[in-house]
């Protein structure tokens, strides 16, 4: 027993220190990766021995075979997709989730992680401004809220029509018509793949000069067989320049169809916890269901994702399962009627602790603050000689592209331009940006949602931008 504890405190102690040496020296390491695939490849593609290594030794080891290909995503520079970084009580709490390694399945597998789980659902929807009644559910992500609450949709819609998904499957079930905007998500397709509502039952409509979705596109599509069961996906914050849709006009709508309404509000419905911002989300607590990202706008570390329906008897048919071994509880919540995993990590800790850290304003701040910073690092960039806003942010997300200096350039000129820029910005490790297209053009995303972002940062990432704008045009 003194050997098990002597290695589990030395391990511990090698992985503390190379954290904290990792967290203390993201201001003086390349945001980008620096290492290439065949080092990487050389380094951890070892041959598996025969004999064990010391638990202490594979620490140091991986620490060192991964350097160079780790991304900066843990601090203030880093601003590709939408990637947040982890507050300190949502790490320290991710590490002791995985040292109690609790199986958060039920209630009578570690009743503190049901309870913990059970405290987390009802602060989210206070803060985002959910229905109380509603039933929730924390997943790996966004990805998995869809499915989860589209599954409940199915059973709701399906149900309507006399038949009984759980039971008889989607073979001969009435088709699902399944309506959003040009501008949706590809994890909801993904979604729609997964429960078999077939990806020929989606129908993209067009949406206005701001990115939401067209009022009078959906009355009119909706219009067209209004007896079919239908789902419609709203848009609180899309990826390219975090647009919401008219939730007051939309599922209104909606639901005179009699359709069932989800929003991806990956990171957008946290709006609804900024009092500035609150009104971009005005409306939508009229849903059915909703999904968004913890790992994303809350900052604890991967995964996490939350789910949330109004009509809670659709959910829990939807997924709950009964076996003979199992223990279910009687008065308290059972995890796994709500998820679609069974094994599941008990990632209701790192939430509760983040949630604890920042307190209702704290959240508010920290999201107020990185929509300040993402609106100052598109304007200052895209105000940059050779560089022009595309989008300036709403909230947190902006669009800059870089022109190619030549008479009369093509769009395919700018294009590749903006494609260089982006690169030559990544080889200063200096900040991590993305591309995208949108509208036909080449653009650099800038997504802000770290906490750890500072003034600081954002005056050091111009001042790195306008290095490569000279340099690329000398």
């Amino acid at each position: 027993m003194a050997k098990l504890d002597h290695d589990f405190r030395a391990t511990l102690e090698a992985a503390f220190t190379h954290a904290v040496s990792h967290l203390e020296n993201l201001d003086e390491t390349s945001v980008a990766a620096t290492a290439d695939l065949e080092t990487l490849r050389a380094r951890i593609n070892k041959p598996l021995a025969r004999a064990s290594v010391p638990p202490e030794q594979v620490i140091h080891e991986l620490n060192a075979d991964v350097g160079g290909g780790l991304l900066g995503s843990a601090g203030g520079r880093f601003f590709g997709w939408v990637i947040g970084g982890a507050l300190p009580a949502a790490v320290a709490a991710d590490w002791l989730t995985s040292v109690w390694q609790q199986n958060s399945a039920l209630y009578a597998c570690s009743p503190a992680a049901a309870v913990v789980e059970e405290t987390v659902g009802a602060w989210l929807k206070e803060i985002l401004g959910l229905p109380p009644q509603a039933s929730f559910a924390l997943v790996t992500g966004c990805q998995m809220a869809h499915v989860t609450c589209l599954a409940a949709a199915r059973h709701a819609l399906l149900k309507r029509h006399d038949w009984d998904v759980e039971s008889r499957g989607m073979f001969g079930a009435p088709a699902i018509r399944i309506l959003s905007s040009t501008e949706c998500h590809g994890s909801f397709e993904r979604a729609v793949r997964l429960l078999g509502f077939g990806h020929s039952q989606i129908k993209l409509l067009p949406v206005d000069a701001e990115g939401r979705l067209i009022p009078e596109a959906l009355e009119d599509e909706l219009k067209k067989d209004s007896t079919a069961p239908a789902l419609v996906l709203l848009q609180a914050g899309d990826i390219n320049i975090g647009a919401y849709d008219s939730f007051e006009k939309l599922i209104p709508i909606a639901h005179a169809s009699a359709a069932w309404v989800h929003v991806d509000g990956a990171f957008g419905l946290w709006a609804g916890a900024s009092p500035r911002l609150r009104h971009l989300v005005k409306g939508i607590d009229a849903a059915d269901s909703w999904a968004t990202d913890g790992h994303k706008w809350l900052n604890v570390p991967f995964d996490s994702g939350f789910a949330f329906v109004a009509d809670p008897e659709a959910h829990r048919a939807s997924l709950s399962i009964r076996a003979a071994y199992l223990t279910h509880a009687t008065d308290a919540r059972d995890q796994v009627d709500w998820n679609p995993e069974w094994s599941r990590r008990a990632r209701g800790f790192p939430a509760y602790a983040a949630l604890r850290q920042l307190g209702r304003d704290g959240v508010a701040e920290m999201i107020e603050r990185c929509c300040r910073h993402a609106h100052s690092l598109t304007m200052r960039i895209g105000g940059l000689p050779g560089a022009e806003v595309l989008w300036e942010p709403t909230i947190n997300q902006g669009l800059v592209r870089f022109l190619d200096e030549q008479p009369e350039a093509a769009e395919e000129a700018h294009d590749r331009r903006t494609d260089e820029v982006i690169a030559a910005i990544l080889r200063t490790g200096e900040a991590f940006f993305g591309g995208t297209t949108w509208r036909g053009k080449r653009a650099m995303r800038i997504s802000v949602t770290n906490w750890r972002t500072t003034d600081a940062d954002v005056d050091r990432v111009v001042k790195a931008v306008a290095g490569v704008l000279e340099l690329k045009g000398e």
